[in-house]
């Protein structure tokens, strides 16, 4: 049997979220239901799928923040590039830069426009 992972975010505004994760992080728009009773949307890259809805309240974006967060780790087969992309685009980071780190991987983070925590990691 086999498993994949889908994972879907609250957000403040779905126009937003889709031009943050097409534009920035390269993704492709996989569903768009912004139009519908119940809007949706959901971007794709390659295995990875994330989905969002508008969020039902306000949120506390402090609690979506590492440590008592979700670190939504992404792995590519060139950090470097992703990176360079990134920063050209003037996007904040979060802790520096591109940094190797001991365990042996390299990786940068930034914040999604929702304040989730994402690390862009080689394999």
């Amino acid at each position: 049997m086999s498993m994949s992972l889908r994972i879907e975010l609250f957000v403040d505004d779905l126009d937003v979220f889709v031009d943050f994760y097409t534009r920035v992080l390269a993704f492709q728009l996989a569903d768009d239901r912004r139009d519908t009773e119940w809007p949706y949307v959901a971007v794709a890259r390659d295995g990875v799928r994330i989905g969002a809805v508008r969020a039902g309240k306000d949120v506390d974006r402090a609690a979506r923040m590492v440590p008592t967060g979700t670190e939504i780790v992404l792995e590519v087969d060139d950090v470097a590039a992703e990176y360079a992309r990134v920063v050209a685009l003037g996007h904040p980071l979060v802790g520096g830069g591109l940094q190797q780190r001991a365990w042996g991987l390299t990786d940068f983070r930034l914040h999604d426009p929702d304040g989730y925590y994402l690390r862009v990691t080689d394999r």
